[in-house]
C-alpha cells in the first residue's frame, strides 16, 4: 500500500509544483493565486472521489493511490477541508469550528516557530 501512496504523492506533488506556478507567473505577486487554485481544487477532487463510484467500486489501491496519494501530494489541506465538512454533517459543529480555528491557528503558530527557529540556526 505504502508504494500506491507515494507513487500517487510523486505524481500530485510534481502537478502541484506545475499548476501552482503556472498560475502564479501568470497572476504574479501579490496574492498567492497558485496555492488557492490547487486547495481549492484538491479539496474538490477529494470531495468528488470520497462520494463518487470511485469510493465503492474501486479497488484498496486505487482509492489510496488517488486519495492519500495524489490528493495528499497535491495539498493536504483537501483533506483538512474533507474531515470538517464530514464533521459539519453529522452536526457536529464544536468539533469542526475546533479543526478550522485549531488548524489555522496552530499552523501559523509552527510557521513562526519554525521560521524564528530557522533565523536562530543561521545566526
Amino acid at each position: 500500500m505504502v508504494w500506491y501512496v507515494a507513487l500517487g504523492g510523486a505524481l500530485g506533488s510534481v502537478a502541484r509544483f506545475l499548476l501552482g506556478n503556472l498560475i502564479q507567473e501568470r497572476a504574479g505577486p501579490g496574492f498567492p493565486l497558485g496555492t488557492l487554485v490547487v486547495n481549492v481544487t484538491g479539496s474538490l477532487l477529494l470531495g468528488f472521489l470520497a462520494e463518487s463510484t470511485v469510493a465503492n467500486t474501486a479497488s484498496r489501491e486505487v482509492r489510496v493511490f488517488l486519495t492519500a496519494g495524489l490528493c495528499g501530494g497535491y495539498t493536504t489541506f483537501s483533506t483538512f477541508s474533507l474531515e470538517t465538512v464530514r464533521l459539519l454533517e453529522t452536526g457536529d459543529h464544536r468539533r469542526a469550528a475546533l479543526n478550522v480555528a485549531g488548524a489555522v491557528v496552530l499552523s501559523l503558530l509552527a510557521t513562526a516557530a519554525g521560521l524564528a527557529l530557522g533565523r536562530w540556526t543561521r545566526s
